[in-house]
């Protein structure tokens, strides 16, 4: 990869957008046991790259005011996002607080960078890619130890002339992807449409008391969670890169039939409905898994190797209640292993694919089994290596967030780690296909590229 020039991002205005005065009392929102799951997870960051061809002058004196407008009467419906979580000592529990007055603290900037560059889908700098979406304002502890953590942040960038960014920064626990996106595409509605009248969108629903815990999981993952915190595993993104991967319809739709034709003497993998979703991910597991085996050495063939997701429970029968506009967490955690023989022979893809498929079948049984162990199996995971996970997901329609400058040309999620996971959309280009979003350091690039080539010409 060519050497980028060195680009600088100029902060021009910070500030804080509230809901519109008086709309929201202070409200207190307890914290469920979908939300405790993500108390200690790093801030979701995710980019939206809009071709927009204005002067960083116009876009503060014309645009800029109408997006907080905009955002603020959002916020009226989606008020969590303008609070605070607050961490009291143990064992008093975390919750959310809105207090009037509260806000989302927007940055606006200006860089110097190569717009087009950067919405493209080579390999391109982390680093530089983290300097469009914002830091969350620091934590506030009190005199009792309590600690303050602001739920969300936003930054505007503005490329003179080329195009305009809306970095996001989240803090997980309040909201999930479907939740946040949610939000996302009211508030572009809200800019869009140029009106206080919000009575065409669908507002959230709020009401936490609709998901219940019959078995304590709440102060389970609140216990599991701490333990987490006290020992965290970082990611220093310096010298990493940042690649898209697109790969088309008819390449999915291939690997779905080369998938399905092995199941004529596999019973199992018959009755597995091949979903874009399964095949993206056994793809994606088997070949980072090479790639990981290829930089740190191969280990034994009894090795446990693992993947992790989650899954929207909003539809499953458990949780028939709670509506589709539930704004929250609502997701539960599921875990694939396989055996590193099966997973590095020739049909690794289809044993993956098989495995995966079993997990959201059975998911499908009741998405409750073994939830106590959500936490704490995945903080041994993550400390064992030798794993991949996913974020992001095609059904949630990334590319459909419109603000009146059309379509985003580009969406990018940067707070995944070198191999140990990949980002999921659908393809922006057409239907049926995916993009998907790697980390890989800068001296592995040429690995990485051969890899997923390999990979893609077995698929016939």
């Amino acid at each position: 990869m060519a050497a980028q020039a060195i680009s600088t991002v100029r902060v021009i205005e910070q500030s804080q957008v509230a809901p519109t005065p008086s709309s929201v009392p202070t409200t207190t929102v307890p914290l469920t046991f979908f939300d405790m799951a993500w108390l200690f997870c790093c801030p979701m960051h995710r980019i939206f790259f809009y071709e927009f061809s204005c002067p960083t002058l116009h876009f503060t004196q014309t645009i800029l005011p109408h997006l907080k407008e905009s955002l603020s009467l959002t916020l009226r419906r989606f008020f969590p996002l303008a609070a605070n979580l607050t961490c009291p000592p143990s064992p008093y529990e975390p919750y959310i607080i809105y207090n009037q007055g509260d806000g989302v603290h927007v940055t606006v900037a200006e860089s110097d960078a190569d717009f087009n560059h950067l919405a493209g889908n080579h390999a391109r700098d982390v680093i530089t890619l983290r300097s469009l979406v914002p830091k969350l304002p620091s934590t506030n502890m009190s005199s009792d130890t309590t600690h303050v953590v602001p739920i969300l942040a936003i930054q505007f960038t503005v490329f003179p002339n080329s195009g305009i960014s809306i970095g996001l920064t989240l803090n997980h626990v309040a909201a999930d992807g479907r939740s946040f996106n949610r939000f996302l595409k009211f508030w572009a509605s809200v800019h869009r449409s140029k009106a206080e009248d919000l009575t065409f969108l669908s507002l959230p629903y709020h009401n936490k008391d609709i998901v219940k815990d019959p078995n304590g999981l709440s102060s389970s993952f609140l216990k599991d969670c701490r333990s987490w915190e006290n020992s965290s595993v970082g990611n220093d993104p310096s010298g990493n890169l940042l690649v898209t991967l697109v790969i088309n319809r008819k390449k999915i739709e291939q690997l779905k039939c080369w998938i399905a034709t092995q199941s004529e003497n596999d019973q199992e993998l018959a009755q597995i409905r091949i979903t874009t979703y399964v095949v993206t991910c056994a793809f994606m597991w088997v070949n980072l898994m090479k790639l990981q085996e290829k930089i740190n050495g191969s280990l034994h063939d009894d090795t446990c190797y693992n993947f992790i997701s989650v899954a929207d429970c909003r539809e499953r029968f458990e949780f028939s209640m709670i509506p589709g506009t539930y704004f929250g967490n609502c997701l539960a955690y599921f875990f694939v292993s396989a055996k590193r023989r099966e997973l590095m022979e020739e049909r690794g893809i289809v044993v993956a694919a098989k495995y995966i498929g079993r997990i959201l079948s059975e998911l499908g049984k009741g998405a409750f089994v073994g939830a106590d162990n959500w936490v704490s199996e995945s903080e041994k995971i993550v400390r064992n290596g030798r794993l991949v996970s996913v974020a992001g997901s095609p059904k949630l329609r990334v590319y459909d967030t419109d603000f009146g400058w059309g379509r985003p040309i580009k969406n990018e999620v940067v707070h995944i780690g070198a191999y140990g996971s990949f980002s999921f959309h659908e393809s922006r280009e057409e239907e049926g296909g995916v993009q998907i979003g790697v980390v890989v350091e800068r001296d592995k690039l040429h690995l990485f590229n051969a890899f997923f080539q390999q990979g893609l010409d077995i698929i016939h």
